[in-house]
């Protein structure tokens, strides 16, 4: 009955869990009570016996969580737990909380880029610049920078000139670019037509044949009466034979 009146003390305490603790209904308890051979416990054992197996496998919670442990943290081998007979629920947090503080910190830190992630990228620069050391990477990216520099100002500047938007593509700048060539190409060309009296351009073939036919002889002529005439000019050849009649 002592037995009994201390296990009714500490099951019907605040801090027991109400799964404990179901009172026998009708006139059998009184009878029980009477007797002092139960008072409202006959389901105990089956909730100790599910308990004990809640304690084992509390045990196999723990080598699994330790498993995680020690693959989130291999530097830390530390587990002052593994030397105890029993494994509480207050270790397991501990690991728990290890477990996530870890976690956050690398989430916090996955933004750095690692060293074979650097290294990666500084190998990909010399293979695209034709870099062949280190020493040159750092040169090749100032003239990669200052060419960027030129290359934009220079678009900028053309697609003002031209008169296009600012987000205006490369591509249109060609474009526009070439267009205008070709209408100074074209306004060439009939300039020349016009000074040559032609609007064939076979035409204009034969008289640049022409000119160059006649050209180096008159060429020739003129600087052999600037010799004999003793003159630099040519405005001066004419006066210079009429003094000589």
């Amino acid at each position: 009955l002592k037995v009994l009146s201390r296990i009714d003390s500490i099951l019907r305490s605040p801090r027991a869990p109400p799964l404990i603790f179901r009172p026998s209904k009708g006139p059998v308890q009184n009878s029980i009570k009477e007797s002092g051979q139960g008072c409202g416990f006959e389901h105990l054992p089956l909730t100790i016996e599910m308990w004990a197996d809640q304690l084992m496998a509390l045990k196999d919670l723990h080598r699994s969580l330790r498993k995680v442990f020690l693959e989130l943290l291999p530097w830390n081998t530390a587990d002052p737990q593994d030397k105890r007979e029993s494994i509480r629920v207050e270790d397991l947090q501990l690991t728990v909380d290890a477990i996530l503080e870890e976690l956050e910190n690398k989430e916090k830190t996955s933004q750095t880029p690692s060293l074979q992630t650097l290294s990666a990228m500084v190998s990909h620069f010399q293979k695209l610049f034709d870099v062949n050391s280190l020493n040159g990477v750092y040169p090749r990216m100032n003239e990669v920078y200052i060419k960027l520099g030129e290359m934009t100002n220079a678009m900028r500047n053309l697609q003002e000139l031209l008169e296009l938007d600012g987000s205006a593509p490369p591509t249109v700048v060609v474009d526009t670019v070439g267009k205008l060539c070709d209408i100074i190409n074209k306004n060439v060309t009939e300039q020349v037509q016009q000074l040559l009296g032609t609007q064939d351009i076979h035409s204009i073939i034969n008289k640049l044949e022409e000119h160059e036919c006649f050209f180096p002889p008159f060429q020739a002529l003129i600087q052999d009466l600037l010799c004999l005439l003793e003159i630099s000019n040519v405005d001066d050849i004419l006066p210079a034979v009429q003094n000589l009649k």
